[in-house]
């Protein structure tokens, strides 16, 4: 063999086979980072039609997290791939930087504001902390290869962003969005402060639920209003029972809701308290009773809720009426059918109390204690005077019933704590004041949503939310640049104005300058009758309106942008606060599609975390396995759902990148001598099997194209994996191998191959590129030819071509070739278990065919055997099949494969009758002699 093997065309290539990503990535990442990639990109994109994704910020506290891979790798795949197909698509990165999490942080390190540091040195501390967050997580990101201006990004704290946030309030002002009010809010004890919806999240708690009488003031007003009445009246005391799981609510109390249509019935039964009359809805009396352990009661008067409007009732334990009013949010799902109601703790409370002049009363301080002039629970923390009001109560003979329950309440997300309804002092956007609402269910409906569902779902919570409270009581915030009366608590009259006067102040010196600012530097001597709001924005706010301030206002960027990407909770988070925003300012959306990713969850989809020890952190995966493994995880994993991860679901996504990595370097260490511009074969002169190859990858890249525009990645990585391991690796590249290896350097039959191959390696590297960024950059550059400095500078390649499916060679054609070597294969396997043969050349093959397989096969002549990697492969007509030819799955088709009895040729492994027939070259078969020693074979098919 060691005479022939000069004769051979072995492979060779310096893109190793061994990926070692963790180790190779930052040498491609630092080869980005000099030659200036991304600026390039832009350079190059100039003059293309823009595609703008705009990256929600993310919160700069905390390392990166799986979370966060996922969602900078989908953005960066849609990037790349826009890119690929000739737009201008920027990537320009956004922090988010104001707000509670990382007050808490600094706290840690300072002090608290006011306290222990003076405002202004805390916030210099916070502004550094923040800085410190965003330069961590910007060297995780830009490890996991993403290509974005990371030299400039957009962070919520720049002085300029800071001073149009400033702006945008001023707008959306303008516009009557923003008023002031006292409405119960999400309020956090631990916090000090309102919380938005977006910071609320839902756990199961354990909280008493009690029965509650108010006693009817006037048993004759009721008994007038009923419209059906028993003979006998009844005897004792009549009460309407509400039930309440928040029994702390109770001391702030002006009212009992009915349902206005719901039947309730007056039922006369023996309590432990004596005989007394109930009032509850009619359906639920029964079930009430046995609640109760009433054995023998009656129903003796029955009316609408409508007709009881207005009926006094004493409260439970002080010395006040309160009446009874409807309201349409009173249900029968659980309770009585009375609810009890207190406008300072309860949103639905608050619009029915508007309605009817009830008080909005809030005994409850900032600290969650109770006020130290409330009766009864003066300085008790609202949850731990549950006991105490519930004491009360059965002190006054006023508890019907009690147990705990267990059910879903609201919880701070940041100190996983339980949160309260509290009516405060505070700014909110009006959701319906000047139609608000409706404008945005309306821009809704116009924008594009990827899933779906994600268009009801943030329809549901347009159409349910309430106002939104922007204002919060923090130090580390944009300010709320207003000025209010100190007696009447008006607005200055000029505010438009002040806050104009207020941004360009920012814009020089930051919030601080608001901060600094005395009211007479904006107003002179009538400063004396104003006070500067203390409040800061929410900071979505800061983040929902980075449309105006960096969108419409960066040249790199524009309004509206054309995508927004986010995880499935910024439904009610960023997609709604920036939603809301832009229409409140301009009308339209902020975005004309919306793209929403699931979260990650371990192998058994249970939620990660610390505790249970199911956390997969990024930055072990990309040291031990590479980022180009975590990408291809992202992509082949459908974000619509939760998405899995573990340990061992990336080492199986390690073994698929091997075959597709493997694929790339079978193609590249085939191109050795080759230059396509010097030994191309032409579409038409191609060798059969070769232009099925090309013509395979032009229609694949077509539905991979498609696939990259509609964001359907996991169909891209499914149709990459299944052309890289079966229509290359099983079946075109390894049936090219012989003619690839074996026939003359410079021969017809080796170009064409050549020729095929360098077309579908373009296409393949470019394919890569979007998810495994640096593998393809690394491919890129073993590639023959000359060509741009990184394959992120390319655009998708134009070389492919089609075949008519009317060819006589064309797809159909060699899909029953496919079917027919299939079958072959399995009788193939048959015997290599048997231990017959080693490899398919140790074996030859009978078809017998009907008449249509039989012409058809019959075009591959003798290449049959090549096709099949058989060293013989006949066919005959389906009337010569001897008794011992096996059926196969393949229509018309019967096989028999038998050990092959010729001797191996020691040069291309086919076992062939002529072997050692040759004087000279007794080892070789004749088509080796002839490639060896004369013109070379001849290959037309395959």
């Amino acid at each position: 063999m060691s005479d022939y093997k000069d004769t051979l065309n072995l492979p060779k290539t310096e893109f190793p086979m061994r990926a070692n990503l963790a180790k190779r990535e930052p040498a491609l990442l630092a080869r980005w980072q000099a030659m200036d990639l991304y600026q390039k990109i832009r350079e190059q994109r100039a003059e293309c039609p823009k595609f703008v994704l705009h990256d929600g910020p993310p919160y700069a506290n905390g390392d990166i997290h799986i979370g966060h891979v996922v969602n900078k790798v989908l953005k960066d795949i849609v990037v790349k791939a826009r890119t690929l197909t000739g737009f201008d698509a920027p990537f320009v990165p956004g922090w988010d930087c104001h707000g509670l999490p990382i007050e808490l942080m600094v706290e840690k390190e300072v002090g608290q504001p006011g306290v222990d540091v003076d405002a202004k040195t805390f916030r210099h501390a916070c502004r550094a902390f923040a800085q410190e967050q965003v330069a961590r997580q910007r060297a995780d990101f830009e490890r996991l290869g993403v290509l974005g201006d990371w030299s400039r990004p957009y962070l919520t704290m720049d002085f300029e962003i800071e001073a149009h946030i400033v702006r945008s309030l001023g707008r959306i002002m303008a516009a009557g969005h923003v008023q002031r009010g006292a409405k119960p809010v999400h309020w956090c004890a631990a916090c000090g402060s309102a919380l938005a919806e977006a910071e609320v999240d839902y756990e199961e708690r354990q909280s008493p639920a009690i029965d509650v009488r108010f006693r009817v003031v006037d048993d004759n007003a009721v008994f007038k209003r009923c419209l059906s009445v028993s003979p006998r009246a009844g005897e004792g005391p009549i009460s309407v029972v509400i039930w309440t799981t928040t029994p702390w609510t109770l001391p702030a109390n002006q009212a009992v809701a009915l349902h206005p249509e719901v039947p309730y019935a007056i039922v006369q039964g023996q309590t432990p308290q004596g005989a007394e009359r109930l009032v509850v809805a009619e359906p639920l009396v029964d079930t009430l009773m046995v609640r109760y352990g009433v054995a023998n009661y009656a129903v003796i008067a029955r009316c609408p809720g409508k007709d009881l409007e207005g009926v006094k009732l004493a409260h439970p334990f002080y010395a006040r009426t309160v009446p009874l009013i409807l309201g349409e949010h009173v249900t029968l799902e659980a309770g009585t059918g009375a609810v009890h109601t207190a406008p300072g703790h309860g949103l639905d409370d608050y619009v029915v109390g508007e309605r009817y002049g009830l008080v909005v009363d809030n005994p409850v301080g900032g600290d969650g204690r109770f006020l130290s002039d409330t009766e009864f629970f003066a300085g008790e923390e609202v949850f731990a005077a549950n006991a105490a009001v519930i004491k009360v109560l059965r002190d006054k003979g006023t508890l019907v019933f009690e147990e705990t329950i267990t059910h879903s309440y609201p919880h701070c997300w940041r100190h996983k704590t339980p949160i309260i309804f509290r009516a405060t002092p505070q700014w909110f956007i009006s959701m319906d004041a000047h139609g608000l609402r409706g404008q945005a269910l309306a821009e809704i409906t116009r924008i594009t949503w990827n899933p779906e569902w994600g268009q009801q779902r943030i329809e549901g919570m347009v159409k349910n939310r309430p106002d939104w409270c922007i204002s919060r009581q923090r130090a580390w915030g944009t300010p709320f640049p207003f000025l209010v009366h100190r007696e009447t608590g008006e607005l200055h009259p000029e505010t438009l104005r002040l806050i104009e006067d207020v941004a360009e102040r920012i814009e020089v010196g930051g919030i601080d300058a608001w901060f600094d600012l005395e009211p007479a530097d904006l107003l002179g001597e009538e400063a004396e009758h104003y006070e500067k709001v203390p409040d800061t924005l929410d900071v979505w706010f800061d983040s929902g309106v980075t449309h105006a301030s960096v969108l419409a206002r960066d040249d790199r960027l524009r309004y509206p942008a054309d995508l927004y990407l986010e995880g499935s909770d910024q439904h009610r988070g960023w997609f709604q606060s920036s939603l809301l925003t832009s229409v409140a300012m301009n009308q339209i959306a902020p975005y004309r599609a919306v793209l929403t990713h699931g979260f990650t969850v371990d192998a058994e989809g249970m939620k990660m975390s610390k505790s249970r020890g199911n956390v997969v952190a990024p930055q072990a995966v990309i040291d031990s396995l590479g980022a180009d493994i975590l990408r291809l995880w992202v992509a082949a994993t459908d974000y619509r759902g939760e998405m899995r991860v573990s340990d061992e679901i990336l080492k199986r996504m390690a073994d698929a990148y091997r075959r597709l990595r493997n694929t790339a370097r079978f193609l590249l260490a085939n191109f050795n001598g080759f230059d396509f511009a010097r030994d191309q074969v032409a579409p038409d002169d191609m060798i059969k099997l070769d232009r099925w190859a090309v013509d395979h990858a032009a229609r694949l890249q077509e539905e991979i194209l498609a696939a990259y525009d509609a964001c359907q990645f996991h169909l891209i990585y499914q149709k990459l994996h299944r052309f890289c391991t079966v229509e290359m690796g099983s079946f075109y590249l390894d049936i090219i191998k012989d003619r690839q290896y074996t026939t003359q350097r410079d021969s017809f039959a080796r170009r064409s191959a050549q020729t095929a191959m360098y077309h579908i390696a373009e296409a393949l590297v470019r394919w890569f590129a979007p998810i495994l960024s640096f593998t393809a950059d690394e491919a890129w550059q073993h590639m023959p030819g000359p060509r741009g400095e990184s394959v992120f500078l390319a655009r998708t390649y134009e070389g492919l071509f089609r075949i008519d499916v009317t060819d006589d060679y064309g797809a159909p054609f060699w899909e029953r070739v496919i079917a027919v070597r299939d079958a072959v294969s399995k009788g193939l396997e048959k015997l290599r278990i048997e231990g017959a043969i080693g490899s398919a050349l140790d074996a030859e093959v009978d078809l017998y065919c009907d008449e249509a397989l039989y012409a058809l096969l019959g075009r591959l002549e003798d290449e049959l055997r090549f096709v099949l990697i058989t060293s013989y492969g006949r066919i005959h007509k389906a009337s010569e099949r001897p008794d011992d030819a096996e059926p196969t799955e393949v229509p018309g088709l019967w096989i028999k494969v038998v050990p092959s009895t010729f001797k191996k040729c020691v040069r291309c492994w086919h076992r062939r009758e002529e072997v050692g027939q040759h004087a000279d070259h007794p080892g070789l078969c004749a088509r080796c002699v002839v490639n060896v020693t004369g013109a070379g074979e001849a290959r037309r098919y395959a």
